[in-house]
């Protein structure tokens, strides 16, 4: 039997992450653990998301929003910190510092949240227009999907496993794709953002994260569901 390619692996994911995407979360009660965690950190240590993540979870600064993004994906990225397969000197002693009940606590707030609704995707004006060429087509020559197979119209998210990127600081979306070039972060499933990563040069990763940062941002009318039904 022949092994897969790629971009037969990339879309059978994908095809299974819309079928999971079909619901909505009610917003969580403002003091629940996980607001709690949110606004006012633990007493072991561990502090307050807002402080970087903003009140709303609207992300300040290289700090990526987290309002919206899907529990199951927060959760995860919570315990990679924890783990030290995602590498990062701020998160992971945070990570640490919380039980697994907490993380899947706050997971649950920011997960409930409402989310920023990404403008539809800018047409590529033609492959100069590198960004949006990238994030819209891809470069098929070099087997590079496009983003918005996976990450949805607009950088919106889709499914569980692949998050919003639509307003995302660029610079925190830049971070990202050297880390998984890298290896400082957990490859995703069927190691797609590894090897994503790996096929984009210098230039490639500034101007598809440009792109998506600069794509325009409004209140959504409903948050992105919790869990299996929801979602970085």
């Amino acid at each position: 039997m022949t092994r897969p390619s790629f971009l037969a692996r990339a879309t059978a994911l994908l095809l299974v992450a819309a079928a999971s995407s079909a619901g909505w979360a009610s917003p969580p009660p403002a003091d629940s653990a996980g607001a709690r965690i949110a606004t006012a950190g633990t007493p072991n240590g561990a502090p307050a998301c807002a402080g970087c993540h903003g009140a709303r979870g609207e992300g300040t600064g290289a700090f990526p929003h987290l309002a919206g993004t899907g529990a199951a994906y927060l959760r995860e990225q919570l315990e990679a910190f924890a783990g030290g397969t995602r590498k990062n000197e701020i998160m992971a002693p945070i990570a640490r510092a919380l039980s697994p009940e907490q993380r899947t606590q706050v997971a649950d707030h920011y997960a409930g949240l409402s989310r920023p609704a990404a403008a539809p995707d800018r047409e590529a004006r033609g492959p100069a227009d590198l960004g949006a060429w990238i994030a819209t087509r891809g470069r098929w020559d070099d087997g590079l999907p496009a983003c918005a197979q996976c990450h949805g119209p607009g950088g919106s998210g889709v499914g569980t496993s692949f998050p919003p990127l639509a307003g995302q600081p660029a610079a925190y979306l830049a971070q990202q794709l050297k880390a998984w070039q890298a290896g400082a972060r957990p490859a995703g499933p069927l190691g797609l953002m590894e090897a994503v990563a790996r096929k984009l040069k210098d230039p490639d990763i500034q101007a598809v994260s440009d792109y998506y940062a600069g794509l325009a941002a409004a209140s959504a009318a409903a948050p992105m569901a919790a869990g299996t039904k929801g979602t970085p």
